[in-house]
């Protein structure tokens, strides 16, 4: 058949249909509705279960099989594993990798035995198998411990950093005498024996309050080395008592506005060496002082002398 040209374009016709293109079409469309009921008839039986009682009972006794199975097997993967570790510790024992020092650092004398107790360690032991976390779980228990670290130095030696808890001042209530922090909690294992230069805070509450007071006390070195104890009053207030027998009473409120009074009244008059029995700075605008019975019993001669 000639080509047909419209305008200006040859085109060739398309009406003859390709030699074999019917008969591939056919035999396609035949295999394609032989296959498409098998491909359903396959989905169809997947979604399709049989949950007969019998099907269950097998499902239930064939899962108690597996568990015990698996049961099993893990047992023995722990014995495994178990002597495993044992030829792994005979060969960093063999390779000169077990313990032989332990080095204790920042622990006063009286906390080290308990520190070493907890750290439930023997020479000989492989320093490679040691469960450093659970050693300083263990040596932060410590009462004495507020912060351990532990460290292992191959071949044979493991380092333990210790912060303690700082002594602020020995607690006395109940007739028992405790050491606290400066947290006001009392530390375990500490002998407050040990401690004489420690300050004295005595009553209910003085464990607490005692960590405002103290460090005001020690910028007054002059004052500090002469009180004996400091006592808390209905948990409101203090009164120092000197190693004289002297009272010092301070307010509840505006402690250091009433120490710099105390400070200005020393320094004019000497008063810490002068001797009195008692002097009240609980009030804010004056400070009333009671001699002492020596400087009263010099000032009632010097009257006397003056009456003749």
């Amino acid at each position: 058949m000639p080509a047909v040209v419209r305008g200006g374009r040859r085109q060739i016709s398309n009406s003859a249909p390709k030699r074999g293109a019917s008969s591939s079409a056919k035999k396609g469309g035949q295999r394609g509705a032989r296959n498409a009921p098998v491909v359903a008839g396959k989905f169809a039986a997947v979604g399709k279960l049989d949950l007969s009682p019998r099907a269950v009972v097998i499902s239930i006794v064939a899962g108690v099989v597996v568990l015990g199975a698996v049961l099993a097997t893990g047992a023995r993967a722990e014995r495994i594993h178990a002597s495993m570790g044992r030829g792994m510790d005979s060969l960093t024992t063999g390779m000169g990798l077990s313990l032989r020092r332990v080095h204790i650092t920042g622990a006063s004398a009286e906390a080290t035995p308990a520190i070493r107790a907890a750290l439930d360690v023997h020479a000989g032991q492989p320093i490679t198998s040691l469960d450093l976390a659970a050693m300083r779980d263990r040596v932060q228990g410590v009462g004495w411990v507020e912060e351990a670290r532990v460290v292992r130095l191959l071949p044979d030696t493991l380092i333990i950093e210790v912060k303690e808890h700082d002594r602020l001042a020995v607690w006395q209530t109940g007739g028992q005498n405790y050491v606290i922090d400066s947290h006001g909690k009392t530390i375990p294992g500490a002998d407050a024996g040990r401690y004489p230069a420690l300050p004295l805070v005595v009553g209910k509450g003085a464990d607490v309050a005692a960590a405002e007071l103290l460090p005001l006390l020690a910028q007054r070195p002059r004052l500090m080395g002469r009180i004996d104890a400091l006592i808390r009053v209905d948990e409101r207030r203090w009164d120092l008592r000197l190693k004289d027998g002297s009272i010092i009473m301070l307010p509840a409120m505006g402690l250091d506005s009433a120490l710099i009074r105390l400070d200005a009244l020393d320094q004019r008059k000497r008063l810490l060496d002068l001797g009195f029995s008692r002097v009240d700075l609980r009030a804010d605008d004056s400070v009333a002082v009671r001699p002492g019975r020596a400087v009263a019993a010099v000032q009632n001669a010097a009257t006397a002398e003056d009456d003749v």
